[in-house]
């Protein structure tokens, strides 16, 4: 990408890259929002720092790149449904989102990407790391892959590992469904509909069982890949700072909000983008 409108610093070896010298506030012309597209398909995740996005001008951004949904558990901010706060206050001790896991899988077409902007982040601590599911398939033995070929993956919005995560917003924001389980069936390796490359598609957070077989069946394949597709060489770690704005290809990447910040507060904005059955 030699010829992009600006820089790009790759963060990691495996995926992530920062890119400096745009305004994302400002109205972009065509070739820059394809670049930076091309940019995310690259690196899977990009990062902007020093970003001035009110809610306005992040949905504006937003709707650049897709078609922004509405998040099923939590009710939108003040004017904007498809914003919801991810926040952790100075008197709770669990985060949302501090489990390994691609977005909302329990959707029968799970969104293609993600906005996430910090407003206010602690002194120190509060860093998501992103994990490369191209890498996690493609350095599974031959073996493990016909194994996978064809398998089918349960999610759901009820499990433990991830419901946890979101109670103190749901006491807090919670929408009208918040209660509500959500089930859906995904191939446990997905093509991209963009690259073509063969992704891994499971996680931690929502996926229960393997399609036709018990949970208790499937936990040792289960925990071998979750343990797996989070290995160190597969992943980047990202330090927030106000204004700093995330975008990640959810087909492709799984994310974790490490929670190491207790007492301190740190508030976000997040829009997700409507995506695809996975195939």
């Amino acid at each position: 990408m030699r010829d992009a409108p600006f820089d790009i610093t790759p963060l990691a070896g495996a995926l992530g890259a920062e890119l400096g010298g745009v305004d994302l506030a400002d109205d972009l012309p065509p070739g820059t929002i394809a670049a930076i597209r091309r940019a995310l398909l690259d690196h899977l995740v990009i990062f902007f720092r020093d970003q001035h996005l009110p809610p306005d001008r992040l949905l504006a951004l937003a709707r650049r790149f897709g078609a922004p949904i509405e998040y099923p558990f939590l009710k939108g901010i003040a004017g904007f449904p498809e914003i919801i706060t991810v926040a952790k206050l100075p008197d709770e001790t669990v985060n949302f989102g501090g489990v390994w896991h691609s977005d909302t899988t329990y959707l029968p077409e799970p969104p293609m990407a993600t906005l996430l902007v910090a407003r206010e982040v602690p002194a120190a601590g509060g860093d998501t790391i992103f994990a490369n599911q191209y890498l996690a398939y493609d350095a599974l033995s031959d073996g493990m892959k016909r194994v996978l070929a064809g398998q089918r993956g349960v999610a759901s919005s009820a499990k433990a590992d991830s419901s946890r995560t979101r109670e103190d917003r749901i006491r807090s924001d919670g929408s009208a469904e918040a209660r509500k389980v959500l089930i859906a069936e995904h191939p446990v390796v997905r093509t991209h509909p963009e690259t073509g490359r063969k992704a891994l598609y499971v996680n931690r957070a929502h996926t229960v069982c393997f399609a036709g077989m018990t949970e208790e069946e499937s936990a040792p394949l289960l925990e071998f890949l979750c343990n797996h597709q989070v290995r160190p060489e597969f992943t980047c770690r990202f330090r927030w700072a106000p204004g700093s704005l995330a975008i990640w290809d959810n087909r492709c990447a799984q994310h974790y909000a490490v929670n190491d910040y207790q007492g301190q507060r740190r508030v976000m904005h997040r829009i997700t983008l409507a995506g695809e059955r996975p195939v």
